[in-house]
């Protein structure tokens, strides 16, 4: 009797476990998408700050036409990225708009008309609060998609991850090297 009562209760205690761990697993994942979904957040209010920011500055900038087509272009291909959901097309697609971006803020430099504009400034200080604000959603899903990867390779919860088909996520990465340095500025 005693030999089943402690069988019992480690069986017991096994299933306790086996939850807990499972509902470990689960609730990371759900801080991953949640992550995501705030880098998605940010991203549409960047998109949807660009087409204002560039129609305010070409009434300014007539023979600047490409900078802007590029920036259209890749908000546009960032977008498309955004929507698919992949985070390596999203990453590289941000990075790309970041780099158009870039470019198109220091050919606003040779336009001291345009800097003193008061619509201009807002939308370019709105455009700047969003970046910091990827920024920190990037760092924050990164930071969820580690806890969240190193739950599915760690013993034992790699062990129900393997059972349940729990997939490591990607990082949100900047994939270039030249993407990766600093801008440079000159004046």
């Amino acid at each position: 009797m005693t030999f089943l009562v402690i069988l019992l209760v480690i069986v017991v205690l096994c299933v306790i476990i086996f939850c807990a761990l499972y509902n470990k697993l689960v609730g990371l994942r759900n801080i991953v998408r949640n992550s995501w979904s705030q880098i998605d957040v940010q991203l549409k209010r960047r998109f949807d700050l660009i087409p204002n920011l560039v129609e305010t500055a070409k009434g300014y900038m007539k023979h600047e036409n490409e900078t802007f087509v590029k920036v259209t272009e890749a908000r546009a291909a960032a977008m498309s990225a955004v929507n698919k959901g992949d985070v390596k097309e999203v990453s590289a697609a941000a990075a790309n708009l970041d780099a158009s971006l870039a470019k198109m803020l220091l050919t606003f430099e040779n336009y001291p008309e345009l800097k003193a504009n008061q619509n201009f400034l807002a939308l370019q200080e709105e455009l700047t609060s969003t970046e910091n604000k990827i920024a920190f959603a990037r760092q924050a899903y990164n930071d969820a998609v580690m806890s969240f990867n190193n739950a599915v390779e760690m013993f034992p919860t790699n062990i129900i991850a393997g059972m349940f088909s729990f997939k490591q996520s990607d990082f949100f990465e900047i994939e270039k090297k030249e993407e990766k340095e600093a801008q440079k500025v000159n004046f």
